[in-house]
């Protein structure tokens, strides 16, 4: 599977050092900001020993187009900004590339945007792509639906820099229906980010929790979904969509 990918930051460079030790990847390119190592090789600068093109290419300037007619991928993985969509999106839509989206954060003219991409590709959109934390949505998501008056706080700890309250935060807040004020942060050094759920019920209390060790988990989980996507129809998908089959072909298999 070819694989381009918008943003070279800690994240994006996290990426793309997973999907080059990738055999069943190739990293065809990678589009930074800056126009400092253009035409280098992403492999070469993070030192991947791998046969991928791994083309590095600046922002600005780009007919991403021409990119894409030199070197045609099957997935755009984004790890950029909100503006980022629309450097690639109609383009990568009318050429049938998947999109897969890990941007942060979203306006409302974003997410209708990513809407109407999907009338034409498939696209999929998740504010924090890892698999631990997103199953950790899922379980507190059935939790909450077998106990709905129990009382529930979010702890999200992050690096001191981040700034305002983590995107996957506010979306486990929403999955629970519950007020953001109930969201507590943490921001110290030392901490790449850790989200913890705690259920409060009568004479007991359950934790879930879900810590990032390496910026790697990002590439993981971008490249299982990747994977999960192969076989899907047009349209908006999220992590929900690519876990439900694993968690109720299993319930049916352990009742047959």
């Amino acid at each position: 599977m070819k694989i381009g990918l918008i943003g070279f930051g800690k994240a994006g460079k996290a990426v793309a050092n997973v999907v080059l030790q990738h055999k069943e990847y190739t990293l065809e390119w990678v589009v930074r900001n800056s126009k400092m190592m253009e035409h280098a090789s992403a492999k070469e600068f993070l030192g991947v020993d791998c046969t991928d093109p791994a083309l590095i290419v600046s922002k600005q300037g780009l007919d991403i187009k021409d990119l894409l007619d030199a070197y045609p991928v099957d997935v755009i993985i984004d790890f950029s900004t909100e503006e980022g969509i629309y450097l690639y999106g109609k383009v990568a839509a009318e050429k049938k590339i998947k999109i897969i989206s890990a941007v942060s954060h979203y306006s409302e003219k974003e997410k209708a945007f990513l809407k109407q991409l999907s009338a034409n590709a498939v696209v999929f959109w998740s504010p924090n792509i890892t698999l631990g934390v997103n199953y950790l949505l899922f379980a507190a998501s059935l939790l909450k639906n077998i106990a709905p008056e129990v009382d529930i706080e979010v702890i999200e700890e992050h690096f001191k820099a981040k700034s305002g309250i983590s995107g996957t935060a506010v979306k486990i807040a929403e999955a629970l229906d519950i007020e953001t004020e109930s969201i507590n942060s943490v921001r110290v050094g030392g901490i790449v980010g850790k989200h913890e759920v705690i259920f409060g019920f009568p004479y007991q209390t359950v934790r879930l929790v879900h810590e990032s060790i390496s910026r790697e988990a990002f590439g993981n989980g971008a490249l299982f979904v990747a994977k999960n996507l192969t076989d899907k129809l047009n349209g908006l998908y999220n992590f929900e969509d690519i876990l439900r089959p694993y968690f109720f072909n299993e319930s049916r298999n352990n009742l047959s």
